[in-house]
């Protein structure tokens, strides 16, 4: 069953306020996992969020964190909302303050294979069951539910700004995988993956024109088709959207 919910406190940031120095958004609850705790019995409920869905390089990371009903650290609330500085500070303090977490990858090769809809899932489920005990429930950032069954799943609109557990996966998510684009970048300093983390930016595209695509970069990726010298690299994929295979591990979680 899969439910999507705009929750209270799931507001768009006053900028205005912002500029006064006012917090600019409602910091986030526990509400949808009240909810979920009181109308399906789950005891353990995981928070989960991507990063690096749109990027041209690098992993799509997915974080699952399971933080209890304790109050959260002050200012905790979605990554993007954070300066570098304040969200590398926060992932220090999550990072020991939630209950457990674990980070799941799906790497570029994963993802001109698969397609996004399936390496999500994929790199979903690593992050899974790579928590020391199994969740009887999941609270999905977003509208669509790229996990499935057997999942038991509440998607929630703008989830990393509402609900504490994805707000924080979103936290350390966004950290840990700017970390390893920045390592990833080492060897390719033209491409400027330590401010980019592979997404567009101008300086990405230069390196690209120039050098094509880097071991890292997704080559089933439309920012190919207008780099006619490296157009000949370009991938079709070898699943479509629409069929995705069976993930190893899936299978068996019953509830």
């Amino acid at each position: 069953m899969v439910t999507t919910v705009r929750e209270p406190g799931c507001r768009t940031p006053d900028r205005a306020a912002y500029a006064k120095g006012a917090m600019p958004y409602e910091p986030p609850t526990h509400t949808v996992e009240r909810s979920l705790r009181a109308t399906t019995g789950a005891k353990i409920v995981a928070g989960v969020d991507e990063v690096g869905r749109g990027a041209w390089a690098g992993p799509v990371t997915v974080c699952a964190a399971i933080t209890g009903l304790r109050r959260p650290p002050e200012g905790l609330t979605d990554s993007k909302l954070l300066t570098v500085k304040r969200r590398t500070e926060l992932a220090e303090t999550l990072r020991s303050w939630v209950t457990s977490y674990a980070l799941g990858h799906a790497s570029p090769e994963e993802i001109d294979d698969l397609g996004m809809t399936a390496a999500l899932r994929l790199a979903a489920v690593r992050a899974l069951e790579g928590l020391p005990v199994r969740p009887d429930a999941v609270i999905l950032d977003g509208k669509h539910d790229y996990l499935g069954s057997p999942w038991r799943v509440r998607t929630v609109i703008k989830g990393d700004q509402s609900c504490v557990a994805v707000a924080a996966a979103s936290v350390i998510a966004k950290v840990q995988r700017d970390k390893m684009m920045a390592e990833l970048g080492a060897d390719h300093a033209d491409f400027g993956f330590a401010d980019n983390a592979g997404y567009p930016s101008p300086v990405h595209r230069a390196a690209l024109e120039v050098r094509g695509p880097t071991p890292y970069h997704r080559l089933s990726w439309a920012y190919l088709d207008a780099l006619p010298q490296w157009r000949h690299l370009k991938r079709a994929r070898t699943w479509a959207e629409a069929r995705v295979p069976e993930i190893e591990g899936q299978l068996g979680f019953d509830f």
